[in-house]
């Protein structure tokens, strides 16, 4: 492939990826710092990209060079940030999840899938002792963060400005259209924090332990109203009517990992979880392509039990709050 017909390429590439409601002579204009002529000149391939700008389009549309320069590779890129004690900031984090769920959100044509192998993420920020454990495990037992090491969760609070950052990405979440995929297990991740954590004497108080059992049967309850109806909403509001929000399925056999899969406008996004607070995507064609025909079979392979099937979602709750009840009667 000659210099000419690789630019076009690359720009037929990042045509694909880009929502309809851009101009992507404006943006990329805007990106490189040229005029719209100039632009229309690159995409067309008139005007060769210097090196400097393809690093600038790569970048800023996560994409890579190497994936178009070699169309038949069987290499996926993905992109993001490894997070450890040494760079995390949780006011950062937060605030990136909340402008990917923001950006999202602002589409015409959306929809999110979860496969949800632990109680996803969004949902915890309904309950402030809930977030703030969720906070604390992370903090201490994930990243090793060196000011956690003589703490225990009664000395850990989370700032007014995280916790408004929490309900801000719930709020979000429950304006994208969404299908989540549980298995019994979602809920089995934070009741063995909460029995480690009392066990090892970092819960200090029963009463702390017992503040944290109601607010995660809450959250169950919460999730339940929601499922009840096919709409997400927050607690102690009540649903508007936009049915087909909130798609809960229920998997009896396993799922291996937490995953997401966004379609914004034609727009297609992958995240992979791996070790618990790391997220990588990728917008490969072939690879969404594949996690959506996964996720689909997997939904297939599942019972829908919001809005219908009241008798298996009737199943399904009552085995979780089992589950917090068996763990209750273990710890406190």
């Amino acid at each position: 492939m000659d210099a000419t017909a690789l630019q076009t390429t690359f720009f037929k590439h990042i045509k694909s990826i880009v929502p309809p409601n851009i101009s992507l002579v404006d943006d990329v204009a805007e990106l490189l710092q040229i005029s719209n002529d100039s632009a229309y000149r690159r995409i067309r391939g008139e005007k060769s990209l210097l090196f400097e700008e393809i690093q600038l389009l790569c970048r800023h549309y996560k994409i890579s060079l190497d994936q178009i320069m070699t169309a038949q590779s069987t290499a996926t890129v993905f992109y993001g940030r490894t997070v450890d004690a040494g760079n995390f900031d949780f006011r950062s984090y937060l605030g990136d999840m909340l402008a990917n769920l923001k950006t999202f959100a602002r589409a015409g044509k959306k929809m999110m899938f979860y496969e949800a192998r632990d109680i996803p993420i969004f949902h915890h920020f309904l309950y402030d002792k809930l977030a703030a454990f969720k906070y604390f495990f992370w903090m201490k037992s994930v990243l090793y963060y060196p000011e956690f090491n003589k703490r225990s969760f009664e000395d850990t609070e989370l700032s007014d400005e995280l916790l408004k950052l929490g309900r801000d990405i719930t709020r979000t979440y429950n304006s994208i259209p969404s299908a989540e995929i549980w298995v019994m297990e979602s809920i089995h991740t934070t009741l063995r924090q909460i029995e480690y954590y009392k066990y090892s004497g970092l819960i200090r108080k029963k009463e702390t332990i017992a503040a944290l059992y109601e607010q995660l049967e809450q959250l169950i309850d919460h999730i339940r109203e929601q499922a009840d109806c096919g709409e997400k909403f927050l607690p102690g509001e009540k649903p508007v009517g936009n049915l087909d929000n909130y798609q809960l399925y229920f998997n009896e056999v396993y799922l291996g990992h937490n995953s997401i899969f966004v379609e914004a406008d034609g727009v297609q996004t992958a995240f992979i979880n791996h070790a618990v607070l790391n997220y990588m995507m990728t917008h490969d064609v072939a690879f969404c392509d594949y996690t959506r025909r996964s996720l689909e079979n997997n939904m297939k392979k599942s019972i829908l039990i919001s809005s219908v099937g009241e008798r298996e979602r009737s199943r399904f709750f009552n085995t979780l709050t089992s589950s917090i009840s068996e763990s209750k009667k273990l710890t406190l």
